[in-house]
């Protein structure tokens, strides 16, 4: 049953970015969950969240939402050891192969938030508190009545940028053309960002190519990425 409004009436239901899934958990997600959870997952609270705290140190901070099944959040983090990494996905089979892969590459500059993104950006990360977001290929919810479901509209935008320092950045990637050219329009109109070029960018070095990627270009899909920085 829905809460109500101060008003009597029924609470809307959010829309959400994803749905949950029922994936398979294999034995060696289940075991790092078991064994390296309690060190690298940081519990959600609807509280400030001290990254220096949470890592153990002070150094650059950087949000990734959606980070799939973790391969390129373990490869930027063993290529940046001098920085931290927050990654924040819902998806219990992707933070268990995220953590297997920060057992095997022996990485401690990672953790991980498994909960709604936005809760996270609304509940826990301070304004000002991030010098870096990753979004790597958020679902494209191609079909036009579900576009409403994209992660990238105004509304969390504004959020997002709000907890960025000044100068921090926000890279996006997606292989939708169609998106591409909505999370354009709206970073492009967010007063609190700046594009760092004209229009799409070139992939920057930090980001590796995935296999998925890689077959797609081969098969002649574009991909399409997008630097902005907080004003």
């Amino acid at each position: 049953m829905q809460e109500p409004t101060p008003d009597g009436a029924p609470a809307r239901r959010p829309i959400r970015s994803y749905v949950l899934r029922a994936g398979r958990l294999g034995p060696g997600q289940a075991r790092a969950l078991t064994e390296l959870g309690p060190r690298f997952l940081i519990p959600y609270r609807p509280e400030p969240l001290d990254l220096d705290a949470a890592f153990g140190r002070i150094a650059p901070k950087v949000l990734e939402i959606g980070f799939g099944m973790g391969e390129t959040t373990a490869r930027i983090a063993a290529e940046h050891p001098d920085t931290d990494y927050l990654g924040v996905e819902v998806h219990t089979p992707g933070v268990g192969a995220l953590l297997k892969r920060i057992g095997e590459l022996g990485l401690s500059n990672v953790r991980i938030v498994q909960y709604d993104a936005v809760e996270v950006l609304r509940h826990m990360l301070p304004p000002d508190s991030l010098d870096g977001v990753h979004v790597y290929f958020p679902d494209p919810w191609p079909k036009k009545r579900h576009h409403k479901r994209r992660l990238i509209q105004p509304d969390f935008v504004r959020l997002l940028a709000s907890r960025m320092k000044p100068g921090a950045y926000l890279h996006l990637a997606t292989d939708w053309e169609d998106y591409a050219r909505q999370m354009l329009a709206v970073l492009s109109a967010e007063p609190m960002l700046t594009n760092t070029v004209e229009g799409y960018a070139p992939r920057p070095a930090w980001r590796p190519l995935t296999k998925f990627e890689q077959r797609g270009l081969r098969l002649g899909h574009g991909v399409w990425d997008l630097l902005f920085r907080r004003r």
